[in-house]
């Protein structure tokens, strides 16, 4: 009785005054911190009310701390499919995410009507060469089903030690019964920059995700593939299953093609949202056409670069529509070594497009042609399918094989073969050096 007292009446007291203590120290005028009305504080009294209940009463125990920490990740993860309350532990792993380096399968993944879904695999990881495709639901991990289970729980049953194994079971559209994988761990290191030539005079560069040092390797593929004896002139940007990542590397790599004028916009509630990133008018592209490459899995980071890209008219955009991601997630440092993703601003294109659950439609629509027994069109997910997604407000790739006599980087014939859309790419970028030369004319057409 003496543990269900304190609970009932002096942790509210510690909650109200824990919320006072942050929003002064934020300087967030919070509602019950400006004049706490009688029913803010039985709401409080509710939840605290509950909890004791529940620790008292369940037919299992539960400690605080964990009925505390599930209280505040339901609470986030019901704002939108990106918020998520991250413990210390998941605040480390998404810290390493972004250097470059985890051990796991290598999927990026995201909850669809409680559904875990996979976005894209990464290319060239283990789950890639177990053919795990876009779009397929992963119903169990290990025999434990996923219902409902949560991002970072699903995040930390699939990665584990390098060596060890994870069994998937996949449902695969169009596949009357569950497709087992099992995939072996392996340490995934993330190469964010590949780049070929596809023939003497056309490169090619496929961005994997944006993380600290992408455009630093975007600028040495350029300089490689422009100092080449015969200089290139057209190039094929590939961003198709990039799921995306730093909004800060996505605006510096489509500075690398932008001469001049905005590259993005985002606006938030907060002033330190309200934000204008402008091209620096220091490119590392010499100006020949460019074709970009975009499918579904296209997210995010990717589709600021494809928007930014389209609305300067300095490339044509190819493939299928885009994700549709159109928000910007901030990560907030907390007092316990977590931290708190948070939604916190929508992005546009320069001409001011939101994609948000929309996407970016293609110049030219070139659906990807596979033969039948793998992937196709229809299994295609997006932002706008997520539930709780925000509306939109406008209405191992083989190492490259040097050819030593001529001292170029060639793309794998084989691939190349079988690539529909990245050979109507570099026929679109012949048939435009063809009829006006390799110059390709760059108008600021975006807001300036």
């Amino acid at each position: 009785m003496r543990q269900i007292k304190f609970l009932k009446f002096v942790l509210p007291v510690l909650v109200i005054l824990a919320f006072w203590a942050g929003a002064l120290s934020s300087h967030i005028a919070l509602p019950w911190a400006q004049a706490a009305s009688d029913a803010d504080y039985q709401k409080m009294r509710l939840f605290t009310e509950v909890l004791a209940e529940v620790q008292t009463k369940y037919v299992e125990e539960k400690s605080l701390d964990q009925l505390m920490t599930d209280a505040l990740k339901g609470m986030v993860s019901s704002l939108d499919p990106h918020s998520s309350y991250l413990t210390p532990e998941e605040f480390n792993e998404l810290k390493e995410d972004t250097k470059g380096t985890f051990s796991g399968i290598g999927i990026e993944i995201t909850p669809k009507d409680g559904v875990l879904t996979v976005v894209a695999p990464i290319e060239g990881t283990p789950a890639d060469l177990a053919g795990v495709q876009a779009g397929d639901k992963i119903i169990k991990i290990n025999g434990n089903l996923t219902r409902n289970m949560s991002l970072t729980e699903a995040v930390k049953s699939i990665r584990g030690e390098r060596g060890t194994k994870v069994t998937l079971s996949l449902q695969r559209q169009g596949e009357g019964d569950l497709i087992e994988v099992a995939i072996v761990r392996d340490v995934i290191p993330i190469h964010s920059v590949r780049f070929n030539l596809l023939e003497d005079e056309y490169g090619y560069i496929r961005i994997v995700s944006f993380q600290e040092n992408t455009s630093k390797d975007l600028i040495k593929a350029l300089q490689t593939l422009q100092s080449q004896p015969t200089p290139i002139k057209g190039l094929v940007l590939d961003l198709r299953n990039d799921p995306g990542g730093l909004l800060q590397e996505a605006v510096r790599v489509a500075d690398q093609f932008i001469n001049e004028g905005i590259i993005v916009t985002t606006s938030g509630r907060t002033p330190d949202q309200q934000m204008v990133f402008r091209a620096s008018r220091l490119t590392a592209a010499n100006n020949y056409p460019i074709v970009c490459l975009v499918n579904n899995g296209s997210a995010s980071a990717s589709e600021i670069v494809a928007g930014a890209l389209q609305d300067h008219k300095r490339a044509i955009i190819m493939g299928t529509t885009t994700f549709g991601k159109g928000s910007v997630q901030t990560v907030i440092p907390l007092e316990d070594k977590g931290a708190l993703k948070l939604t916190t601003a929508r992005y546009y294109t320069p001409s001011g497009r939101s994609i948000q659950a929309e996407g970016i439609e293609p110049d030219m629509v070139v659906p990807l042609e596979v033969p039948k027994d793998t992937v196709e069109a229809g299994h295609e997910v997006r932002e706008r399918d997520f539930r709780g997604a925000m509306p939109n407000q406008n209405q191992n790739q083989p190492k490259p094989v040097r050819n030593q006599e001529a001292n170029k980087l060639q793309y794998p014939a084989d691939k190349f073969a079988v690539d529909n859309q990245l050979q109507r790419a570099l026929d679109q970028l012949k048939v435009w050096n063809a009829y006006f030369g390799s110059y390709f004319p760059s108008p600021a057409v975006a807001n300036q």
